[in-house]
């Protein structure tokens, strides 16, 4: 048996061997936002074929690399030179919503502090690139930027040649499952983030090497890890269990604040996040959903205590402790703010928010609400039955 763990740890270490010491990026979805102004033009393009313009999550869950496969899918009997016009025109138009990801430019400066050699590879076109890095400036943190690549599986062998690139020591970042498989397809290391286009669940079945919430904590895993993407001791990747808070939020309505976020497959949930040493759990769940929420809160209460252990539901591997409070928003008409953590929100009647596609912590906080909330009305009506 000790032979046995001598050479699966020989093994773990051997597989974590080399450095990253070049990083090649995709833009779309990874370093800047477009996904607004590709949707507006991608419903244009079905719309003037005469099919149904797509919602966020549908287009998120249609759309792939190729855009031939997309277009073939829904507009086959188009010719691919009418489609691309319709698109350009429109999102020429869209252009000046596209910003840089969150984290997005604090990662291109670590790389460049850090001597990491970095890379584009993308579908954009070259126009669009050029417009878009007169805004970022994200050019200037790029070795060499290849853009206009309809199939990026068919340029990254170019790519490592060209640059003198050691497989080994080079990283594909991109949230789409055609960059996992073009990294697979070019004997590199694959990183998926969650800030683009797939989803958690698709990500997932293309099977890269990592995945990341978003680039800051990419970073945070090679400083720990002496820029490997995994740590050379298999005992330094587990986590210790994660304090944690959250609440469900009322407004003056009596309804409740949910939010949606692809850290949890793109289920709804509450807004929370973890104890900081040192802070008390209603400190910290003040400070969480002001982050998160904008919200200022009072009336906290407690309901209960869950263990959520490796969750499918959640992006990676993780043993949390959640406590779980209801309060009440502060402002009469209380105004939302998300950070880049959340997709979208809504303000709902408990009963309606329980007929959300809910992750199953939040599912179960709710019921326990629902319990605690008919057991107060039965309290009271058994006092009103006493008094009468």
């Amino acid at each position: 048996m000790a032979s046995t763990i001598s050479l699966l740890h020989s093994a773990f270490i051997l597989h974590n061997f080399f450095v990253i010491r070049n990083i090649i990026f995709d833009w779309s979805g990874t370093l800047v936002d477009d996904l607004p102004a590709v949707l507006k033009a991608s419903n244009f393009v079905l719309t003037q074929s005469g099919r149904p313009a797509m919602s966020l999550e549908q287009f998120r869950a249609e759309f792939q690399l190729p855009f031939s496969k997309f277009y073939d899918k829904h507009t086959p009997d188009v010719a691919m030179d009418q489609l691309e016009d319709w698109f350009h025109a429109e999102f020429r138009q869209s252009q000046s919503s596209v910003v840089e990801q969150p984290h997005a430019r604090k990662f291109l400066e670590f790389c460049r502090e850090r001597k990491i050699r970095t890379f584009l590879l993308s579908t954009v076109h070259g126009d669009y690139f050029e417009t878009q890095c007169r805004v970022t400036g994200f050019d200037a943190f790029l070795d060499k930027p290849y853009t206009d690549v309809w199939d990026k599986r068919e340029k990254i062998h170019e790519i490592l040649r060209e640059n003198n690139l050691q497989p080994d020591e080079t990283l594909f970042i991109g949230d789409m499952e055609h960059d996992i498989e073009t990294a697979r397809h070019g004997g590199i290391h694959s990183c998926a983030v969650l800030t683009g286009y797939n989803t958690l669940e698709q990500l997932r079945a293309a099977q890269p090497d990592l995945i990341v919430e978003h680039l800051d904590e990419l970073k945070r895993v090679l400083l720990k890890n002496k820029f490997n993407l995994l740590p050379s001791e298999p005992e330094d990747n587990v986590e210790p269990p994660l304090a944690t808070v959250g609440a469900l939020i009322f407004n003056a309505k009596n309804e409740v604040l949910m939010i949606r976020t692809h850290k949890w497959s793109g289920k709804w949930g509450i807004p929370g996040g973890k104890i900081k040493r040192g802070e008390k759990s209603e400190t910290a769940l003040r400070r969480e959903l002001r982050e998160e929420t904008a919200l200022n809160i009072t009336d906290i209460e407690f309901v209960l205590v869950q263990d959520c252990i490796n969750s499918k539901e959640f992006y990676r591997e993780a043993h949390f402790v959640l406590l779980n409070y209801t309060c009440r928003a502060v402002a009469k008409n209380p105004r939302v703010v998300l950070n880049e953590e959340a997709r979208e929100f809504q303000w709902l009647p408990l009963a309606q928010a329980k007929k959300l596609n809910l992750n199953r912590p939040t599912k179960i906080l709710i019921e326990a609400v629902e319990k605690k909330l008919k057991t107060k009305s039965g309290k009271r009506k058994a006092r009103k039955s006493l008094s009468d």
